[in-house]
């Protein structure tokens, strides 16, 4: 069974205000102190932000308890220093953030400018992969529904006190980097290599790990890393997502070895299933994967669960997975949760205390 880790950034809050912390460091320290070698929690290129790694995982049970633990642990570590964490992936409230300190991120603020100033947090799935080989071919065959996932993961609303109409803003922020997005057909480990040796000889971009696209291959682990997810308000949402994650690298996978080629979808069109999910999020129309028609987001989610669900059903998720789609479905995303908290409060600074009250739950 391959094992599945979750990487998520929090956002570092003022619990009586709700608005963005920059005080990363003071929370690493404390870490360092608590946990001693255990490298759980690290910095970002944002000290607002507090970012956390989980151990692989085989059960999507265990990956949920963990993630539970981390973001508790996470608000504990923060709350000894006059703080707390939101999983937002965006602040509701007006922020100038603060970049962090180190050669790597003084080069990105410079090279990338206002750029750099845009505080976004994401959640990044890990899937176990048999080798190089493998995973490009999983990544050339996933392509298509990756903007499902970004639907489901949803949750960023809000931009700079407003109200931008978009349930995942954070991912039309993101695509402002050079080399974030959808990706071409690589065809090989060989191609995807010389893809990223070339975008690092053009100086745009500083090493490998600066490659931004929507599923790559990891460059510390045997994995395929998945990156399209905001953070998601709730654990269980997020155990969903790698639960989905892991379905489509197995579904890939099999093709592959199947000798199915992956669906021909140009950039293009791959930018415009992204740009749908992160308009509508669950409340409208996506486009289906395998079509690119518009069909509303429930048909859409019950396609890519029929796409998966020899996968699922050969780990034992396929029936958490039906019943978390349902629910997702009928209480709706975290964007949708913001939005009925604004209209319930009427204060940002309300929705943001909400949500790090759910963050741990």
């Amino acid at each position: 069974m391959r094992t599945v880790g979750v990487e998520e950034e929090l956002l570092l809050i003022d619990p009586e205000t709700g608005e963005p912390q920059a005080l990363s460091a003071a929370v690493l320290a404390r870490a360092a102190l608590d946990d001693g070698d255990e490298q759980v929690f690290e910095k970002e290129l944002h000290t607002e932000m507090l970012e956390f790694a989980t151990h692989p995982q085989s059960g999507m049970a265990d990956l949920g308890a963990e993630i539970v633990r981390c973001r508790k642990e996470a608000a504990r570590l923060a709350e000894g220093i006059g703080c707390t964490v939101a999983a937002l992936a965006t602040s509701p409230l007006p922020v100038r953030p603060s970049i962090g300190m180190g050669r790597r991120y003084r080069w990105m603020a410079e090279q990338y400018g206002i750029t750099s100033q845009d505080l976004v947090l994401g959640c990044h799935v890990h899937v176990s992969v048999e080798s190089d080989a493998e995973g490009v071919a999983v990544i050339d065959r996933i392509r298509p529904w990756l903007s499902v996932l970004s639907a489901i993961s949803a949750n960023s609303p809000f931009w700079q006190g407003g109200d931008t109409r978009y349930s995942s803003y954070r991912s039309r922020v993101w695509q402002r980097w050079p080399s974030a997005g959808p990706t071409e057909v690589f065809g090989s480990a060989e191609c995807y290599h010389r893809r990223v040796a070339d975008m690092v000889a053009t100086g745009v971009i500083l090493d490998e790990a600066m490659a931004y696209f929507d599923a790559r291959l990891s460059r510390r682990y045997p994995t395929v890393e998945i990156r399209v997810a905001d953070v998601c308000l709730h654990a269980s949402t997020a155990v969903l997502v790698a639960t989905l994650a892991r379905g489509l690298v197995e579904t890939a996978a099999r093709e592959w070895r199947a000798g199915r080629e992956p669906l021909p979808h140009s950039v293009s069109l791959l930018r415009l299933a992204a740009w749908r999910a992160a308009r509508s999020g669950l409340t409208e129309e996506l486009l289906h994967p395998a079509t690119m028609h518009r069909l509303p987001a429930e048909t859409v989610v019950r396609a890519l669960l029929d796409h998966i669900g020899e996968a699922l059903a050969e780990t034992g998720d396929l029936d958490c997975a039906r019943e978390a789609c349902a629910e997702l479905l009928r209480r709706g995303n975290g964007a949708r949760m913001q939005r009925e908290l604004m209209e319930r409060t009427g204060s940002l600074r309300e929705v943001v205390r909400e949500c790090a009250r759910r963050t741990q739950e």
